[in-house]
């Protein structure tokens, strides 16, 4: 089924619209064609067994015996409707519509049912019916034709998606929140699949999936599909998460209709209510959205971090609040697959994210620490970085991230793989969606493919010294991302002096304020207004001398000593430095900070860059932090000379010499 079938099937869904304007608001039409396209693609579905699912009801009505294994064999699929009613029967009796629509939907089997109820479907039916509109909305739908042979379950995905999008667009919502492009998905579950293809062709071959945040379950079908490419006899379990009730509810008919099991897509927040607790997974995939902050569950997490630690999901380390990313990632990591002694087990991992988790936060920070979690336990495989304007929902640049723990423990290396060039433009834009990666077909560039193989020849690049690394790759180990973040100090050099600003200071100084004769000792110290000193000690026994004349006793104590010397005191590169216990007192505003490289000395650092310029300075090795950053576009960074002034200039005069042509042209005229 080509895109245009794709369209034509949606805009049929969607000019229930027309009906609905007036009576619902244009961000409500999706809660009455989302669903009603969930039940007439149920209906069409089980349209085949329908009159052997009713006589196989009536026949064990008053058995005593539980009949729902009887009506799914029945059936054929894991989900049934004992009802004789069908939509064009309940159309056909507009008085009735109402009571008819929920005896049949009441007629389905719980599973199919949880799944309209997700769409508040029993208030939907009475609001249409209020407004006379119900018959009408069934009869549009029963013209939809839905049938599997005709709308192939993958194809259905398309319809859905594209159902949604229209959704999103009018309730003003983020469509990339519920679904990623197709060729998006698809090159992702090559990067994922590609190096297990002769593992997953053996006889027998039995596979996991899972995502932790799965929409409408587009990037598990791609996987499935995927994997029963390479083996149609493998056996493929998709597992997912959704915290959207309609994408949930969507994701969870199309496993029904498919004959998997849907109680495997759980509905919740995968942070607060992980629906897969202590299972594990062969391949683990998402799109998470980006930039969400995680305030909701931020109880519960924190709860998690502290009380767990490595034995939970977020033990590396927490995000800042308003970007969750990185917390799919870890809630991902803890569902991999241990590695065996003999090598075997083990999963892979592939997540799409913005820039932010690849550099943002210091040494220390959250960010950082999970970044250095995942680098020091060599689970990294790769950064991919893919064309900008690719999402619905947003136009910037983002990145796969490709993770695994079957990496050998000799083996340390990373991939970048620049891939930003490798888009086609659409002829019409969807969103922020305004390029796509060609799959070879339709007269379009083999992107797909392309990225696949240079995927390919750079993991073995990376394996083997011997062989060339591929343009637009580069590998690195993985020490090569951390830095050391030390703390350059200064010597604190002052003079001292009495001046306005200076004794304003030493007023307002909380142990002058708790002397029982402040101002009196103010007014002794503006005595010497005016005077200045080279050296602390000068100064103190200046004061003390003003301070007896003026008959009063010098103030005891540590910290109105250090009220004294800091307001007297005056930053001046030439002043005496001060000590503390003998060592140089380092200046808080001459502090600096320097990222050093893993596994640099860093005193050997300090004497080549910074001793040539500031020779009193050190290092203050008690605050030096470890950090990790993935700074790819540094990395392919290539420089570009601006254009030489003579060309630029000659530029500018032609279109000077061109503006005045069609100046003189409109003065001729008039």
């Amino acid at each position: 089924m080509n895109s245009s079938k794709h369209t034509e099937l949606a805009n049929h869904a969607w000019s229930v619209a027309d009906l609905l304007r007036g009576d619902y608001k244009q961000s409500d039409y999706g809660k009455v064609i989302l669903p009603f396209t969930v039940l007439r693609r149920l209906e069409c579905v089980l349209e085949p067994t329908r009159d052997k699912v009713v006589e196989t009801a009536a026949k064990h009505k008053d058995s005593g015996i539980e009949p729902d294994d009887f009506l799914r064999r029945a059936s054929g699929n894991s989900f049934y409707n004992t009802s004789t009613l069908s939509l064009k029967k309940i159309a056909a009796d507009p008085q009735n519509a109402a009571k008819n629509l929920q005896v049949y939907v009441g007629a389905f089997s719980d599973n199919a049912r949880g799944v309209l109820d997700r769409f508040d479907f029993p208030q939907q039916i009475k609001k249409l019916d209020s407004a006379g509109l119900l018959y009408k909305v069934i009869g549009r739908f029963t013209d939809l034709d839905l049938h599997p042979e005709v709308v192939p379950n993958h194809n259905m995905g398309y319809i859905f998606e594209e159902l949604i999008r229209r959704f999103s667009e009018q309730s003003n919502e983020t469509a990339g929140e519920h679904f990623t492009p197709r060729e998006v998905i698809k090159l992702m579950v090559n990067l994922l699949i590609a190096p297990d293809g002769d593992a997953l062709s053996l006889p027998g071959a039995v596979r996991t999936v899972m995502d932790p945040a799965c929409g409408t379950g587009g990037m598990l079908s791609a996987a499935e599909d995927h994997i029963l490419s390479l083996n149609p006899d493998a056996t493929v379990e998709v597992y997912g998460q959704e915290l959207n009730p309609e994408s949930w509810a969507i994701c969870r008919s199309d496993l029904m209709i498919k004959g998997q099991e849907p109680e495997n897509i759980a509905s919740g927040n995968s942070f607060s209510d992980d629906g897969h607790k202590r299972r594990k997974f062969d391949y683990l995939l998402a799109n998470p959205p980006f930039g969400v902050e995680w305030k909701k569950v931020k109880e519960e997490v924190e709860y998690e971090h502290k009380s767990l630690g490595e034995a939970g999901r977020f033990g590396a380390g927490l995000p800042r609040i308003n970007d969750g990313s990185l917390l799919f990632l870890q809630h991902m990591i803890s569902k991999m697959k241990p590695v065996d002694v003999n090598g075997k087990g083990g999963s892979r991992i592939a997540i799409v994210f913005n820039g932010s988790p690849l550099f943002t936060g210091a040494a220390g920070s959250g960010e950082s620490e999970i970044r250095r979690w995942i680098l020091e336990n060599n689970w990294l495989e790769a950064i991919v970085a893919l064309p900008d304007q690719l999402f619905y929902n947003t136009g910037i640049s983002t990145y796969f991230w490709i993770l695994t723990n079957r990496k050998r423990t000799d083996d340390t290396k990373v991939v970048l793989l620049d891939a930003r060039d490798q888009w086609t433009k659409m002829r019409k834009s969807l969103g922020d969606k305004r390029k796509e990666l060609g799959d070879g077909k339709n007269g379009k560039p083999d992107h797909i493919g392309d990225i696949t193989r240079l995927y390919g020849e750079a993991l073995t690049a990376a394996n083997d010294p011997h062989q060339p690394v591929p343009d637009k790759v580069k590998v690195f180990d993985t020490k090569d991302f951390g830095y050391q973040r030390i703390t350059v100090e200064r010597p604190l050099k002052l003079r001292f002096e009495v001046t306005e600003e200076t004794l304003t200071a030493l007023a307002a100084a909380k142990p002058v304020e708790k002397l029982a004769n402040s101002e009196e000792f103010v007014a002794a110290v503006r005595t010497l207004l005016g005077s200045s000193w080279a050296t602390k000690s000068e100064c103190f026994v200046a004061l003390k001398d003003a301070v007896a004349a003026a008959g009063y006793l010098w103030p005891p104590g540590a910290p109105f000593a250090k009220a004294l010397r800091d307001t007297m005191g005056v930053r001046d590169p030439e002043g005496e430095v001060q000590l503390i216990k003998g060592q140089s007192e380092p200046d808080s505003e001459l502090r600096d900070y320097e990222n050093v490289p893993l596994g640099e000395d860093v005193e050997e650092y300090l004497k080549r860059e910074v001793h040539p310029y500031v020779p009193d300075a050190w290092i203050d090795d008690s605050k030096t932090k470890i950090g990790y950053e993935i700074p790819v576009t540094r990395h392919f960074y290539v420089y570009e000379p601006p254009r030489p002034l003579a060309e630029i200039d000659a530029e500018l005069k032609a279109l000077e010499a061109e503006i005045q042509t069609l100046l003189s042209e409109v003065t001729n005229k008039s």
